[in-house]
């Protein structure tokens, strides 16, 4: 059985747990982080613009990499050992939501968090990323709620409807 555990700042305690609670011991657990490309594309593209290209040992894209490589690498571990057993840790940068997918191909089983609104129950307890994957995901997810989910008493309102015409014979 290969899982792909999504390992994202302030939710990865609660797929790390999930795993745990949810896996076989002996399934093949992939910890995966995505750093998005545009962020140090971003840093890179405004030193260009607005001071030019002839100092690139300036440039502070060069150490967003670096730092995001840092924050990905501690990450993984902190989550690797928080799992306690084998598994692999997995870098991957480019847009989140595809990257994500993309490593859940093959897999059995995909774990992550809701990041949205969570003080309510519904659609928008996830964010646009984590939407994206749960729709798009070519194996079964595990959706979990990184605290205590909220009570079904936070479900929103149902529209109003027009009354149904009544059906004739």
């Amino acid at each position: 059985m290969a899982v792909v555990v999504w390992i994202v700042e302030g939710t990865w305690p609660a797929c790390v747990d999930a795993a745990r609670a949810h896996v076989p011991e002996g399934a093949d657990v992939v910890l995966l982080h995505v750093t998005p490309a545009d962020v140090p594309g971003a840093a890179h593209g405004a030193f260009a613009g607005l001071l030019g290209r002839g100092h690139p040992e300036r440039d502070p894209g060069t150490r967003v990499e670096q730092l995001a490589a840092a924050s990905a690498g501690q990450l993984l571990t902190d989550a690797a050992q928080r799992l306690g057993r084998e598994c692999t840790r997995t870098e991957r940068t480019g847009r989140i939501e595809r990257e994500v997918v993309a490593a859940a191909e093959g897999a059995e089983l995909l774990i992550l968090a809701r990041d949205g609104d969570r003080t309510h129950l519904g659609p928008r307890s996830l964010g646009p990323a984590s939407r994206f994957i749960v729709d798009h995901a070519p194996c079964p997810v595990l959706l979990v709620w990184p605290e205590t989910a909220p009570g079904i008493a936070t479900i929103p309102t149902p529209p109003p409807h027009p009354p149904h015409p009544p059906h004739h014979r």
